[in-house]
């Protein structure tokens, strides 16, 4: 029986390269997202299951979501790539409170009604996965984009404790943390960020980690060493770069 798969944040970018990849491969996929129109675009590429127009920033999301399950038949994987962000030097405040609501809030309700669904639903012998994008971003805070860098590192450390929940529980639900560098999307369009990735290439990453069960991932290597490097730098010093386009 082929396994089932929800990608939310499926209209664009790193969302829709992983849902074509996957149904690929064999999945069956459902889709969501805001804009609709993409949403139906991807449907009559063929290979896609279903889909349900979905804003995480809305109460009625979960409800939404619940309902994508159903016309799916079920749920082995949740897949969330939706988040925004700015670079936002000049902190407009209307910016600042938009990505906490969508990285934060939104992100919070999604993967806890993916999680639930998970506890009380799973019963295939392999594990269930949640898998979320999130970002080299959350590393250290990045004054040129607060609330984004902030979000990001709410995130890891989110999708960290729900590791630790599902072991407390018992449950059978995995989870995987993806942060890749910056991508060709249009979350950065128009930036000078340097070593951009191809969203084609970091789904291959994506789903790779999936597969192999990946607790976190940094996509790509050359991101690792970055990572590793800025971890290194103390509170005092990294106040004092300056970290921007």
């Amino acid at each position: 029986m082929a396994k089932k798969a929800i990608v939310m944040g499926a209209t664009s970018g790193i969302g829709m390269e992983v849902a074509k990849l996957l149904a690929a491969k064999g999945w069956q996929v459902g889709i969501a997202g805001r804009r609709i129109e993409r949403l139906q675009a991807l449907i009559s590429q063929g290979g896609i299951t279903c889909y349900q127009q979905i804003d995480v920033t809305s109460p009625d999301a979960p409800a939404q979501l619940l309902e994508l399950i159903d016309k799916l038949g079920g749920m082995d994987l949740y897949f969330h790539s939706s988040g925004i962000g700015w670079q936002n030097n000049s902190l407009d405040i209307e910016k600042e409170l938009k990505t906490v609501e969508t990285n934060g809030l939104g992100f919070t309700r999604m993967v806890d009604t993916a999680f639930n669904w998970f506890a009380t639903h799973h019963q295939n012998n392999s594990k269930a996965r949640i898998a979320c994008i999130t970002s080299i971003a959350g590393t250290k805070g990045l004054g040129a984009a607060p609330a984004y860098s902030a979000t990001k590192r709410f995130q890891n450390h989110y999708l960290e404790c729900l590791s630790q929940q599902a072991q407390m529980r018992h449950l059978p639900i995995a989870i995987t943390d993806i942060r890749p560098g910056f991508v060709k999307t249009d979350l950065i369009a128009g930036s000078s960020y340097p070593l951009q990735l191809k969203p084609e290439d970091v789904a291959k990453h994506i789903v790779n980690a999936i597969e192999n069960g990946k607790e976190v991932k940094v996509i790509d290597w050359r991101y690792d060493i970055l990572v590793f490097l800025w971890r290194l730098i103390p509170r005092w010093l990294w106040t004092r770069l300056k970290i921007t386009t």
